[in-house]
């Protein structure tokens, strides 16, 4: 489903969710506008896509879960020409190109998170508090920098993103074009499935988030203020790879 369907389906759901009405009441009354199935809704409840959530469902949150829920699957069209064999093949006519890498990191289940993006190089990574893990929260992320930098700076910070397949990644061409109007600013590659090791630089980098912020924490209460603070001790943190030097003086190095 295209971003501005996502967009389009909220506008009519969340604010009726808000109001106390059930969805079933919400299909009833407008299904022709909705144009998918009561359980559809449901599906993208769960996923995270609308701005209401489960605990927005009187109901359901007395429910428990039945059964394991099927991971939201993302449209592999989205992968087509961005596969790890063709990073690997873009890297050989680019060897010099430095390899940024890009994930989330996930609190308490439809909570906050973080988008986080790794310059392998250096070592230093940028971390962006998001309110819900969607595509939509991250193309945002990449119109602010964008604008924040401007096309020289993020063309040269980001000439390609290696990231995995999650649901939130799904619409890369909106990530490669933040300015629609300009064209191709990076590209995106994603892993392949069930192989985080092929961006393991980022995966060992979280491990230092995890010390201060603990897997299954909820971040709701934080504010991009903290986790700044929390990136400006990771990022000042020594490292022996980088010649007992810190991220940040390593990034300052390489990038002026």
């Amino acid at each position: 489903m295209a971003e501005q369907e996502v967009i389009r389906l909220n506008q009519i759901l969340s604010p009726l969710v808000q109001q106390g009405q059930s969805l079933h009441q919400i299909y009833i009354n407008h299904k022709d506008e909705l144009m998918c199935s009561e359980k559809t809704m449901y599906n993208y409840i769960d996923a995270c896509l609308f701005d209401v959530r489960n605990i927005d469902l009187p109901r359901k949150v007395r429910f428990r879960e039945r059964y394991k829920k099927p991971e939201f699957k993302v449209d592999k069209g989205c992968r087509v020409g961005r596969t790890y064999e063709e990073f690997e093949k873009f890297l050989e006519k680019n060897p010099d190109t430095a390899v940024v890498q890009m994930d989330s990191v996930i609190g308490s289940k439809g909570g906050k998170c973080l988008l986080t993006i790794h310059f392998v190089d250096s070592s230093f990574m940028l971390a962006i508090l998001r309110d819900a893990n969607t595509s939509k929260s991250v193309t945002d992320v990449f119109a602010y920098l964008y604008e924040l930098l401007g096309d020289r700076t993020f063309k040269n910070l980001f000439p390609f993103i290696v990231t995995d397949n999650g649901s939130e990644f799904s619409n890369p061409k909106s990530i490669e074009e933040p300015d629609k109007l300009s064209g191709l600013k990076t590209r995106i590659f994603y892993c392949d499935a069930g192989k985080p090791y092929q961006k393991g630089a980022i995966e060992v980098n979280h491990e230092l988030i995890r010390r201060i912020l603990t897997k299954g924490a909820s971040f709701d209460q934080l504010t991009q203020d903290e986790i700044d603070l929390m990136m400006n001790h990771i990022n000042s943190y020594k490292r022996k790879k980088l010649n007992n030097r810190s991220p940040y003086e390593t990034f300052s190095f390489y990038r002026g």
